[in-house]
């Protein structure tokens, strides 16, 4: 159930556009079949809530289209006009350079990149802030921008926890437990949730979960009887501590997610504790 203001609402009081966009409409569609309520201030914070999570899935597309490789940590790779490659293979943001440019030549140079997939995730998140909040308070938050495996500014706060629905731009995980140890890179697989059952995977593409599981199958140890599987848990950034950056403009999205309309505010209150999607 979705409720604005302490009033429940339906799809009437719904901006269409948002109905539109097969990524949104999904979330909405999804708060509304729920049993948990969704509570949202004002219709402002529920177009926030949209506009980021398409966002989030429009970075996954980029991300996708970029160019850019898989690699282990040891053989990452970076344009080092923007950032300095770390022995570990992290990406380091170079002195006197803007976090949203260095940010976004990912996604425009990637044949120039090659990264594991924990860090991916991690930069699809960044990205969706970016696109969510504006360069310049990114520039602002992220002045140290640092990208590598999960480590990531606490700004960003990504945390993890079993909801009770799940949503387009969560991040999930596929584990394959009895991985072969000598390709023990495909232990698992961190994905982007897309929607309409798809889930973007750095170096996989975008594919169904059935797909997924298959491909990690095949990299089991001999003899082995424990199939891979999508993991209960959803990672989300933090929604409400970002929000307080974002310029409150706009009130009609755009029906391409990359255009989606950024610079909302939202809480979510569920029941009497506050989260946020």
């Amino acid at each position: 159930m979705i409720d604005i203001s302490g009033a429940s609402i339906g799809l009437g009081a719904i901006n269409e556009q948002w109905l539109a966009l097969p990524v949104t409409r999904e979330i909405v569609d999804t708060m509304r079949q729920s049993r948990t309520v969704y509570r949202f201030a004002s219709p402002e914070q529920l177009s926030f809530r949209l506009a980021m999570g398409a966002n989030i899935v429009e970075a996954a597309h980029l991300l996708n289209r970029s160019g850019v490789s898989f690699a282990t940590f040891y053989d990452s790779r970076c344009n080092e006009r923007f950032w300095n490659l770390t022995p570990n293979g992290g990406f380091r943001l170079k002195n006197g350079v803007e976090p949203a440019v260095a940010l976004n030549d990912i996604f425009r140079n990637g044949p120039m990149y090659a990264f594991e997939c924990a860090t991916a995730m991690v930069m699809v998140m960044y990205k969706a802030t970016l696109d969510s909040i504006g360069e310049a308070s990114f520039n602002r938050l992220f002045s140290n921008l640092f990208l590598w495996d999960w480590e990531f500014d606490d700004d960003l706060g990504i945390s993890w926890e079993t909801p009770a629905d799940y949503f387009p731009g969560d991040v999930r995980y596929f584990k394959n437990p009895d991985v072969n140890p000598l390709h023990i890179e495909w232990q698992g697989e961190n994905v982007i949730a897309m929607g309409n059952g798809l889930y973007f995977g750095h170096g996989i593409g975008i594919r169904p979960a059935g797909a997924i599981i298959e491909g990690l199958n095949r990299r089991r140890k001999p003899g082995a009887d424990e199939s891979a599987f999508l993991m209960d848990e959803a990672g989300r950034p933090a929604f409400r501590h970002l929000a307080q950056f974002a310029d409150r403009q706009g009130n009609s999205p755009s029906r391409s997610t990359a255009d989606a309309v950024k610079n909302r505010y939202i809480t979510v209150t569920l029941g009497d504790s506050v989260q946020v999607y």
